[in-house]
């Protein structure tokens, strides 16, 4: 188990990258963030890949992205909010590590995303997109392997959860 993966799910606005670095920089591991690879890949940011040729086509390239950074050597890999919508990411996840699902009070998320710039699926009244795809999702982050609630969290503190979880599950005491 020592070469897995700790892989981020969860719904955008909970904290994927922001403690995915931090997890990384704590493990001495290597951060990949798959939009940030779609869109190096891609040489077009998320949101123009989506208005250019929408999300079936942004969906196909985030689980190319996500087969790229599980293939390579253990890291931590932040997935965008809707990777965990097809069966076979899901399964790659889990059978290439530690998967934690981070999740967030669906009013906290509204805030955090502001208006949603940058964010093709939050066009339009932001808290009402936020809370149908929220519905939507419901059961999408049920096969991760830990769950943290990021709403009154510090990402210092999330990190904290996951390493604890993540170390004692390898029978391993560390800070």
């Amino acid at each position: 188990m020592s070469g897995e993966h700790i892989v981020l799910v969860g719904f955008m606005g909970t904290g994927k990258s922001t403690v995915g670095a931090l997890l990384a920089s704590r493990l001495g591991r290597p951060f990949v963030d798959t939009d940030r690879l779609v869109e190096e890949t891609a040489g077009m940011s998320v949101s123009d890949i989506f208005e250019r040729y929408g999300e079936a086509e942004f969906r196909r390239r985030e689980s190319e992205a996500l087969v790229r950074a599980l293939a390579g050597e253990p890291a931590v890999v932040a997935t965008g909010g809707g990777a965990v919508l097809s069966e076979a990411n899901r399964r790659a996840m889990t059978g290439a590590g530690f998967v934690v699902a981070l999740v967030a009070d669906p009013e906290v998320l509204t805030a955090r995303l502001g208006r949603g710039a940058g964010r093709p699926l939050l066009s339009g009244d932001v808290r009402e997109r936020v809370f149908r795809l929220l519905e939507e999702r419901r059961h999408a982050y049920d096969f991760a392997d830990l769950r943290v609630d990021t709403s009154h969290l510090s990402p210092e503190q999330v990190a904290r959860k996951i390493l604890e979880v993540f170390w004692s599950r390898k029978g391993e005491n560390r800070p």
